[in-house]
This record gives structure tokens, sequence and C-alpha cells, in this order.
């Protein structure tokens, strides 16, 4: 039996609809930023392929979101043999540091609100397509929305500088200004909030991720190290769909709360069990 086959499915996972597209280079990902980034170690071909089959990625597709990373420039590897093992590149080890960063900071309690807000304008002709895509991307990836063309705010003034450096990254500093302070007499706050922000969409994956998880209970070292991987795949996209506004400006009983709760309780409890198993994984691969 090979070690893929003694890897056993996770049926309280694959009962359950995926959330959002899932792809094997992301699942990838996930694998690469929760167990190799941390270890700084290379690891054969034959684990990380052993691993996304634990996940129903097929041989074939894992072989290609191999290669594909490779060819991004985020893996390396050395030939020892017939046999290939993958390290991390600086830009990998950059990228995924930064992902982790985001990952378990974004479900840290947010500080008090001092009442302020920034207003970001940036104007970019319709023409200019992929440029305004860009623009949108990275903004929305730093957590402002847009109440209308042409204009972002978020209520994290401290997002000043992040902003700064996407505006002057792409060459917008002449036609941008920033403003910050507390909101004026005219309008409601939660007006701008529903124009920027699809909140009920947000909520709504937060309520599918508490779907997907709240019941899962894995027995063997391969399936908590299987669910470990779909929980941390599964709270990736959150520091992106959330702009984790502060309570004032959120709906009562906000489902993003209870799962930011399950995610640190889910990820302490299986995390040894998981690291421990991938590290049986990558000891017996030698």
């Amino acid at each position: 039996m090979s070690a893929a086959e003694s890897l056993v499915p996770h049926p309280a996972l694959s009962r359950r609809r995926e959330l959002g597209a899932t792809s094997a280079r992301s699942l990838l990902l996930t694998v690469l930023g929760e167990f190799v980034l941390p270890r700084a170690e290379p690891v054969w071909t034959q684990v990380l392929i052993d691993v996304l089959g634990l996940l129903e990625v097929e041989h074939k597709s894992a072989r290609q979101a191999l290669a594909r990373t490779a060819a991004e420039g985020l893996l390396v590897s050395d030939r020892s043999g017939r046999r290939v093992r993958w390290s991390l590149s600086e830009q990998g080890t950059r990228l995924l540091t930064d992902g982790a960063a985001r990952i378990y900071g974004f479900s840290a309690a947010t500080r008090p609100w001092e009442g302020r807000w920034l207003v970001l304008l940036v104007s970019v002709p319709e023409a200019r397509r992929q440029l305004r895509h860009r623009l949108r991307t990275r903004l929305a990836w730093a957590g402002l929305g847009s109440p209308a063309p042409g204009v972002w705010v978020t209520p994290d003034p401290s997002k000043q500088d992040e902003a700064a450096d996407v505006i002057a990254d792409l060459e917008l500093t002449g036609v941008a200004s920033s403003f910050v302070g507390p909101f004026g007499a005219i309008g409601e706050q939660d007006a701008v909030v529903a124009q920027a922000w699809d909140l009920a969409e947000v909520e709504a994956a937060y309520e599918e991720f508490l779907d997907a998880f709240a019941d899962a209970d894995p027995g063997t070292p391969a399936e908590v190290l299987a669910h470990q991987i779909h929980l941390v795949h599964a709270w990736r996209r959150f520091p992106f769909l959330d702009p984790k506004l502060p309570a004032e400006l959120l709906p009562e009983q906000w489902a993003g709360t209870r799962a930011a709760e399950l995610f640190d309780t889910l990820h302490s409890r299986w995390d040894s069990r998981a690291r421990k198993h991938w590290q049986h994984l990558v000891s017996t691969a030698r």
C-alpha cells in the first residue's frame, strides 16, 4: 500500500459544499504556508503529492500545481537521483510569510475605534481598465471599500501608509488625495458602509464557514491533517472579503466574530497532531 492509499479521506468535509473555488495550486499554497514555511526544510515531491491526494486532488493535477508554482518562481527544486525535493524560493517565502501574517492576524480582536475615517480620492480614466482593476484589487485587499467611483474609504486611518504604497506602486500619486477625520454632519455612516461593502455577502460566507466546520471532529492523524489544511484554506479568503470594520459599524451578532472564534479554537486543537503527522510523512519519505 502506498502512502497515499493509507491516508484516510475526510468524510465530514466531503459531505459539504466546498468553500469557494478550490484549485490544486491554491491548496498547495496552503500546504506550503502551513507546513513547509515554518520548518524551512526541503520536501520530497511524493510528500506533497500524497498530502494533496489526501485532499482529493488527483495525481496529475498535483504535479501540474507543483510545476506551475515553480514556474511562478515560488518554489525551487533539487534532484537526488530520480527523486526531486522542493524548497521555497525567496519570493515564495516572502509571499507566504505575508499571507501567514494576514491569516493569523486577521482573527485577532479589533482595537477600540476612535471614530475616524480615511478617505482616498483616486482619479483613473475609464479607458485604463487594467490599471483600475489593479487599483481595485489592491485597495480591497488592504480593506478599503468604494462607495462611489474614484472614492475609497476605511474606518482604519492606519491603512493610509499601505494605501500610499499602492498608489505609489501604480504611479498614481499625482492624481490621488487623502483625508483623515471624523464623519461629518451630513448623511449616515451606515449608508456609507452599505455603499462601500456588501456585508450580507461577507456574512453569508462566514455562515458557510461555520456550517462546514462547526461539527468537524476528525479522528485519525490523517483526518486531522486534512481538516487543518481545509480549515486554513477556507479562512485564507476572509482577509480579502472582510474589511474588518469596528463593531460600531457591523450588524448585531456578526457571524464573523463567531467564525474567528471557531477558527482559533479548531486550529489550536488540531495544530499539534497535524504537524506531528506531517513530520511523520516527511520522515518516512526519506
